[in-house]
């Protein structure tokens, strides 16, 4: 009896050895497999984004990262130029608050900037190249900061040096906003690095 307990042993570690082995070749998680590509889209789907007005980028949030489209938002033609700045933030935040197209939410796009955002050009003391949102920037989530905050800077609504003056509704204050690399990689825990404006 004890002969027959001690060569079963093998055989019963043996079994259990090999289910482990099979077990760790079957995917552990119940969502189903990736059909394509995350955060990547055609060239005809983009196409169709930015068909009329004049070529902007926004960054939408994808997995966990900023990822640039086309858009496009439309200018009078001669409009004066600080009006100008004023019209392309605008049509920016409302891109930003669109509802992702049907391609780009199979993609895996979203935003977090939310709808009925409004912008404006500087009060009589602010510097001429700021911008002032409906909603003050400290009460945004730091994903729609980001967002926000690297669509300006890569827009004509930025200054020379890429940066950005936003501030909130009337004597709320101002600060100068940047994105970068990090930022764009990690929106939900680096927010953009800024720096008050004491004189202005």
């Amino acid at each position: 009896m004890k002969v027959r307990r001690l060569l079963a042993l093998p055989l019963l570690a043996g079994l259990l050895t090999g289910c482990g082995i099979r077990a760790t070749e079957v995917p552990t998680d119940f969502g189903a497999a990736p059909s394509r590509v995350r955060c990547s889209l055609t060239g005809p789907e983009i196409s169709t984004q930015s068909s009329r007005g004049v070529p902007v980028r926004v960054f939408l949030l994808c997995g966990s990262s900023l990822v640039a489209v086309d858009r496009a938002v439309r200018v009078p033609d001669g409009t004066a130029d600080t009006k100008r700045r004023v019209l392309v933030a605008q049509g920016l935040l409302d891109q930003l608050a669109e509802t992702p197209a049907p391609a780009e939410k199979e993609a895996g796009y979203t935003t977090d900037v939310r709808g009925g955002m409004s912008v404006r050009g500087p009060e009589p003391e602010d510097p001429e190249d700021t911008l002032r949102l409906s909603t003050p920037p400290g009460d945004l989530t730091s994903y729609a900061l980001a967002q926000i905050v690297c669509t300006f800077s890569d827009s004509a609504a930025a200054e020379g040096d890429g940066s950005v003056i936003l501030g909130g509704p009337a004597a709320d204050p101002l600060r100068r906003y940047e994105c970068t690399d990090e930022v764009r990689s990690r929106p939900g825990t680096k927010e953009p690095p800024s720096s008050p404006l004491t004189d202005g």
